[in-house]
């Protein structure tokens, strides 16, 4: 272990141990490469009066050391890499005593074969990178497709051109170039979703201040995004120049200041000899805790070579947390005295599931308790509605048809990574007693008004409790009593105007597990959430954040992704003004996602929280502009419906002869037009919004 060779620095060198018997003659080679100072004058003193055997001719550099996943693999942790001949003059020229993280890091990486650990990026074996390839932008690249990145969302700028080539030379790569950072941002968020971890490259300051807010968002709705920003020339900082695009101040951590409240980690590396650690570091936190985090990058150093880049990296060894077993029995019990006493308990998922990774086991659960399975608003698409027991969206006061009835007048609910804010509780209108509450977040379960256990995983809760619970159908026995089925919208009389539960109608004829559904801001959340989805059609909205205009990024970015998926975008005609550019890079990279614009004059969802005059908006000729985006340099295809027959017609040709193409249909319909969920929804918004000051 790297510390004990550190330690015994004042004694004999052959005493020392080293990870999975690496030859003392190599310790030499890797003393230079880390820069430890003392280590080195030790072993030359050693070799000039003859103790340690002489060096190799030809020296190999042991580039990185990692925890394979069983002991068995320990000889497999060395990868060796043989220098380029500049890399070793540059390695002679700064031998330097090392920082304290350096060490730590180091002294973290090589350690003895670790049965916790878990690898999470397979990647291939391959051959080490020539010294070309080793520099700091092909490492960026290859970490990318390493933990599944695919496709990099980015707009150039000046500061990161030489970054982007790099990242243009790996083939494994694509580089998607969109209109503006904001939707770049975006972009990253619906890859997230789909992928399991998106990241975008942007530039200093204009680039990155323009990002920000889709990283927040990212941030909030709890999805892992790696967002690259290409920062001033390494020679700049510290040297009081002004430099443009910051503020005209020469102090350039005014971006990483704005960062740290939407990031779980930021780093800004500015020398390749740390560069390999802190963007390694930067990752693992963004997939240990499923937040988005910041690189800053010196725009200079991308096409640099080091020697820590010239071979293939590490895979990654997440060591995967672990439940406090007595804590997870103890929990276990206090649950199963509650849940066994009650008479009519349900089940109730939230959009937490997603983060802690347990939407088996909470489908594990749902079998095996023979509870009714509600969701919340923000959780649908994560827990599958085709369960047997399924009784649709528990949402307070604007719930599915008998849902809130049901959850609400049960004596325990079990709520699975719930999120309560205005949004989710339609103004606080829900109907809970906290002490009848079971709420299990990501690594913590409170029962009631009593007992809370920490440091325990989800995932392992559900599973431990669905082999202990006792079946209760009771309370879906009165659901199955009292429900009514939903009526159907009546037919729109010939060429009259189109109404909006009829178009959803249509779109619900749709759908297939072939399907991603992609839901806008504004009355598109109420009405897709009335979808019945099959199974395997995907859902995602942005419910936490709620940024209008967040859907035509997040549409390019999913489909990018889930290229097995035709995607379905419902966007107001208001959000759409928003961020419209990007319709065009769906178009330059051959997607084919069907996009129903409804078009009725305004801003709805705000008419109906509080209405004004700055609802309404400046009506376009939509499909006109999405043709000019196009300028026959495509497959696109639009068209207007403004009736039921048309619009029958619009999705059998989008459907049909042009499913290869991105369908664009305007759907007009009147201002006034909207789902009754809406209408409650936003009176209590309002209320709440309105709510006078407490007296002082």
């Amino acid at each position: 272990m790297f510390c004990k060779i550190l330690a015994s620095q004042k004694n004999s060198v052959h005493c020392v141990e080293t990870p999975c018997g690496l030859h003392l003659e190599y310790l030499f080679q890797l003393a230079i490469l880390r820069r430890f100072k003392g280590l080195i004058q030790l072993l030359r003193k050693k070799h000039k009066h003859g103790e340690v055997a002489s060096w190799p001719a030809t020296p190999f550099y042991p580039i990185s050391l990692a925890r394979p996943t069983s002991a068995s693999e320990a000889v497999l942790c060395q990868q060796i890499a043989r220098p380029s001949s500049a890399s070793e003059a540059v390695l002679c020229q700064n031998i330097t005593q090392p920082s304290s993280v350096s060490e730590e890091v180091l002294a973290c990486n090589i350690s003895e074969p670790s049965l916790a650990s878990k690898t999470i990026v397979n990647s291939h074996i391959a051959q080490p990178a020539s010294a070309s390839e080793a520099t700091l932008g092909c490492h960026i690249a290859r970490r990318l497709i390493q933990i599944g990145v695919k496709d990099v969302f980015s707009v150039p700028r000046d500061f990161n051109l030489t970054l982007l080539d790099h990242l243009l030379s790996e083939p494994e790569l694509n580089l998607i170039t969109c209109c503006n950072e904001l939707n770049a941002g975006y972009a990253a968020d619906g890859y997230a979703r789909a992928c399991g971890v998106g990241a975008c490259v942007v530039s200093f300051t204009v680039g990155g201040l323009s990002v920000l807010n889709a990283i927040a968002g990212a941030y909030s709705e709890n999805l892992p995004l790696i967002c690259i920003v290409s920062g001033p020339n390494s020679n700049d900082y510290g040297s009081d120049r002004v430099l443009h695009h910051p503020t005209g101040l020469p102090d350039f951590s005014q971006e990483l200041q704005c960062f740290r409240t939407v990031t779980c980690y930021q780093v800004v590396v500015h020398n390749l000899y740390e560069a390999h650690e802190q963007i390694d570091r930067a990752i693992f936190m963004a997939l240990e805790t499923s937040k988005p985090v910041y690189i800053s990058i010196s725009c200079n150093l991308p096409a640099f070579q080091h020697p820590t880049f010239s071979c293939e990296p590490v895979p990654f060894f997440l060591n995967p947390k672990m439940s406090n077993q007595m804590g997870l029995e103890a929990a276990i019990d206090v649950t199963l005295t509650v849940l066994n006493k009650a008479v009519k308990p349900v089940l109730v998922g939230g959009p937490n599931i997603r983060m802690a990774k347990a939407r088996d086991a909470f489908v594990e659960l749902a079998g095996a308790s023979g509870y009714p399975v509600a969701v919340m608003p923000s959780a649908k698409g994560i827990v599958p509605e085709h369960l047997p027991h399924f009784i649709g969206t528990y949402w307070g006061a604007i719930s599915t048809a008998f849902c809130a009835e049901i959850v609400e007048s049960a004596d325990a609910y079990v709520f699975v990574g719930p999120i309560f804010n205005d949004y989710s509780s339609a103004g606080y209108s829900l109907l809970l007693k906290k002490e009848k509450a079971i709420i299990i977040q990501p690594e913590r379960v409170v029962v009631g008004n009593g007992a809370s256990f920490g440091c325990i995983l989800m995932k392992d809760f559900l599973e431990a409790l669905a082999k202990r619970i006792e079946k209760n159908t009771t309370a879906f026995e009165t659901y199955k009593r009292v429900y009514v089925p939903e009526g159907q919208p009546l037919e729109c009389e010939p060429n009259k105007p189109l109404r909006i539960n009829v178009l959803f109608k249509h779109i619900q004829s749709m759908l297939s597990g072939n399907n991603a559904i992609i839901a806008e801001t504004g009355d598109s959340w109420f009405n897709c959430q009335k979808l019945k989805l099959p199974d395997g059609c995907r859902y995602e909205f942005q419910m936490q954040y709620g940024s209008t205009g967040w859907s035509v990024g997040a549409t390019l970015g999913y489909a990018q992704a889930a290229t097995d998926k035709r995607v379905i975008a419902c966007i107001g005609d208001g959000s759409f003004q928003e961020t419209a550019q990007d319709i065009w890079t769906m178009i330059r990279y051959g997607q084919n996602s069907i996009i129903f614009l409804i078009n009725n004059g305004g801003y709805t969802i705000d008419v109906e929280i509080h209405d004004g005059p700055y609802n309404v908006i400046k009506d376009w000729n939509y499909t006109g502009f999405v043709e000019a985006l196009c300028n026959n340099q495509g497959k696109c295809w639009t068209a207007k419906v403004r009736c039921e027959e048309e619009l029958k017609a619009a999705i059998k040709t989008a459907t049909g002869p042009k499913q290869d193409c991105l369908c664009f249909i305007e759907v007009i319909v009147h201002k006034n037009d909207t789902s009754k969920e809406l209408l409650e929804w936003g009176s209590r918004v309002s209320a709440a919004n309105s709510r006078p000051p407490n007296p002082q």
